[in-house]
């Protein structure tokens, strides 16, 4: 089955596409993107005052208040001064790496002998209160309980730290929320239906004029894997091969960091096709900062995209 191809085999129009799309972005960046790190700022307040709480207000560092909060870790982390990566802390205590990357998740190491977990919490626990910025816990030197405002201070500043330390995930998460709003309306208005298809049933069987978000897609003959796709579409003009049409939606705020993460496409496009057929349409929905290199990169391996300025042009995947 051929494919129509929509922009990557029209490299004349790369370059007014690419800044159209930047100042797209910057635009969303500068109305939107403060709000969505403040609303994260707050939810992120109240987790830092749950940990303060666990704690005492930091008055009470010990291996069995991590072992009854090991989600506090993050928080922690960041109540020091400097602010400690992960790595860092386990090189100062010289702890366990899988059992702090577990902590992180907010779980302990479900299979390490008590002793050896108390004794990895307690160093944990000893570098964590020598190096508390107690500039911003000033209860601490003064042997007192805080005051409302001064753990409320202290509770901002340090879920800022955490916002800063994520907020290129934060702003990413953001944006892809909206692209999948904007995929959707575009799709609702067009009289399709958002409505999941059963997991197990073949691809093909998904029925027409209804689309997904966030699908996993079985791929893989001998060692079946499942690959996330952001939105899969099966057209109300069933294909010949039955099968959807594929989107992945993708935003960047600088051109650095697509260049790195160009390969994950085209990781993700081969196991489809191995899978699938050569002619599965997987396409790029894509917003801000994506230069030549990236796009011919993609290009080369068979991916086409949709700029999110020329949404319309989803009608041209055949919907």
């Amino acid at each position: 089955m051929m494919r129509t191809r929509l922009n990557a085999d029209k490299p004349h129009l790369w370059k007014p596409d690419i800044a159209a799309s930047v100042d797209q972005f910057n635009h969303w960046f500068m109305r939107f993107a403060p709000e969505a790190f403040r609303s994260t700022r707050v939810k992120t307040t109240e987790h830092v005052k749950a940990a303060l709480f666990a704690t005492n207000d930091l008055r009470c560092l010990a291996p069995q208040t991590l072992r009854s909060n090991p989600g506090a870790l993050p928080t922690l982390r960041m109540c020091t001064a400097p602010p400690l990566a992960v790595d860092r802390l386990v090189g100062l205590a010289s702890a366990n790496k899988s059992l702090i990357r577990r902590m992180e998740d907010g779980k302990l190491a479900a299979r390490m002998k008590d002793e050896l977990l108390h004794e990895n919490l307690a160093a944990v626990c000893r570098v964590l209160t020598e190096l508390l910025d107690r500039d911003i816990f000033p209860w601490l030197d003064a042997d007192k309980a805080p005051t409302e405002h001064e753990r409320e201070r202290a509770s901002t500043i340090v879920a800022d730290r955490l916002c800063s330390a994520v907020a290129n995930p934060i702003v990413r998460n953001a944006q892809e929320q909206r692209q999948l709003r904007l995929i959707g309306d575009f799709l609702e208005k067009r009289g399709y239906r958002k409505q999941p298809h059963p997991a197990g049933r073949p691809l093909t069987e998904m029925e027409r004029g209804t689309y997904a978000f966030r699908m996993n897609l079985p791929a893989g003959k001998a060692r079946q894997v499942n690959i996330p796709i952001d939105v899969v579409i099966q057209p109300r003009r069933l294909r010949k091969d039955r099968l959807p049409i594929l989107i992945e939606a993708k935003s960047a705020g600088d051109f650095t960091n697509t260049n790195k993460r160009r390969k994950e496409e085209a990781t993700k496009v081969h196991q489809l096709q191995a899978t699938y057929g050569a002619a599965v349409s997987f396409n790029l929905f894509l917003c801000g900062y994506f230069g030549s290199d990236y796009l011919g990169y993609e290009a080369a391996e068979g991916i086409d995209w949709v700029w999110e300025h020329r949404i319309e042009d989803l009608v041209k995947l055949g919907l």
